[in-house]
């Protein structure tokens, strides 16, 4: 089968991508970015706060994560409440003991239903960053351009009213978008989204809007829950990741060197479990303790960043 004659003719098609959102680059080729305090790897730990319905819906697709038998699936649906009723503040005591602030990806479901968590978050100076409005508020081309509005509005307006705090990022179900939802983010005056994962600094859209890129390989939705390695070997994953960019934040043969980002997105019902927050208390402690390491929110990050461009 032959390709049609248009195919290489594409509008879009440049290098580095096939899209006009931004400028494309070579971290490389980029001007060295520097950290506070004289430090090189920024971490960035990001909580998902997540309700699932009890109802998941294939439409546009099914949530990563969701329910996956028959109805009403009370296993796995307790479970995920577990995360929010146990787990999640034995993550709490955590960063509380390490001494380090992360940032809540927040459903507006669950600021609705478990606001003392919500006062917690916000009473440990952690940030909190919209996630739409529960795990069934997928988002993809599909949706109607109204839907995606209403969606992100509804979320946005609803996790404000419940914290009574203005937000800065956004991260969307399984980091998917449309071809209008970095547009509509900046519309409402976000200064940043976490949905990106090609580079490990962040980067500024045409339209003023920051892309904050969260790993998906350094989850522990994907390396414990997917790939079914243990909370140790993950923990160990992290250590390595950051042995490797602060060996790279001071120049390779291939790099200038400069500020680089490790990001850590973890999951209280995966990471929280008594059999694993262990792992999760030594990684922070060892971290915390490493010359080169600045552990802060996404918009003490972005912040940082900005200020250098």
């Amino acid at each position: 089968m032959s390709l049609p004659d248009n195919y290489t003719a594409y509008p879009r098609r440049a290098e580095g991508y096939d899209h006009d959102y931004y400028g494309w680059s070579n971290m490389h080729d980029r001007a060295p970015v520097a950290w506070p305090d004289g430090k090189s790897v920024a971490v960035w730990l990001c909580v998902s706060l997540e309700w699932f319905p009890i109802r998941p819906e294939d439409k546009p697709f099914r949530a990563p994560g969701h329910m996956v038998t028959p109805y009403p699936d009370y296993r796995h649906y307790t479970v995920r409440d577990y995360g929010n009723r146990v787990g999640v503040f034995r993550m709490l005591e955590a960063f509380k003991t390490a001494g380090v602030k992360a940032s809540f990806a927040v459903n507006a479901a669950v600021a609705e239903r478990y606001a003392e968590l919500i006062e917690v978050v916000l009473a440990d100076g952690h940030e909190i960053i919209a996630h739409s409005t529960d795990m069934n508020g997928t988002i993809t081309s599909d949706v109607a351009e109204a839907d995606e509005r209403s969606l992100i509005a509804d979320s946005l307006a609803r996790l404000e009213a419940a914290s009574g705090v203005k937000l800065k990022g956004w991260l969307s179900i399984a980091r998917s978008q449309s071809w209008r939802t970095a547009d509509i983010l900046a519309e409402h005056g976000l200064s940043y989204t976490c949905d990106w994962v090609n580079d490990e600094l962040p980067y500024r859209f045409k339209n003023g809007l920051v892309n904050l890129p969260l790993n998906t390989e350094l989850s522990d939705r994907m390396i414990i829950a997917t790939q079914q390695h243990s909370a140790e070997g993950w923990a160990q994953m992290m250590r390595d990741a950051f042995d490797w960019l602060a060996a790279e934040a001071r120049g390779t043969a291939y790099t200038k060197g400069g500020g680089r980002m490790l990001p850590i997105h973890i999951t209280p019902y995966i990471i929280g479990q008594p059999f694993r927050i262990g792992a999760l208390e030594q990684l922070l402690a060892d971290l915390s303790g490493r010359a080169e390491a600045w552990i802060a929110p996404g918009a003490d990050i972005v912040s940082v960043w900005e200020e250098q461009q």
